[in-house]
């Protein structure tokens, strides 16, 4: 069963180019990197971790931003045989990296079928979950850039 505790992890580029992944099971559901945390793993390296899974990136820790921002959503009905009975909401904690370029990534077919590079706001606009989207938004505050 799958933790009710997550992160999102918003990849992007100095010029605020976001990667989006698109679900394997879920054509059309765009989003960034996402995952569960394991055990007592930081969160941290929950995110560092499913960067490496899901893209290929080898990221340290100590380049993964994190925003401090966690946010509580309904889980969706689809998806919610992963965790364990009567569990219906998750916890979500923000981060970001910053890579110095568009690159190819190599997804993990099991999860993703498709990656694509759109500047900030075409990828919020995208992305099928809110709080994707809104952190999208929120990169340029973030990282300074206008």
């Amino acid at each position: 069963m799958k933790k009710p505790v997550s992160v999102l992890v918003v990849i992007h580029t100095a010029l605020l180019d976001v990667l989006l992944l698109e679900r394997n099971l879920h054509p059309g559901f765009w989003q960034s990197v996402t995952g569960s945390q394991e055990g007592d793993e930081p969160l941290l390296e929950t995110a560092r971790r499913e960067v490496l899974e899901e893209t290929g990136i080898h990221a340290a820790t100590a380049e993964i931003v994190d925003w401090h921002l966690t946010n509580r959503f309904e889980i969706f009905p689809i998806w919610r045989h992963r965790y364990a009975p009567g569990v219906t909401h998750n916890c979500e904690h923000v981060f970001s990296l910053q890579v110095g370029q568009r690159i190819a990534v190599q997804m993990a077919p099991q999860e993703h079928s498709a990656f694509k590079w759109l500047p900030w706001e075409e990828a919020a606009a995208q992305c099928f979950s809110w709080t994707n989207r809104d952190a999208i938004l929120m990169l340029p505050l973030r990282t300074a850039v206008a």
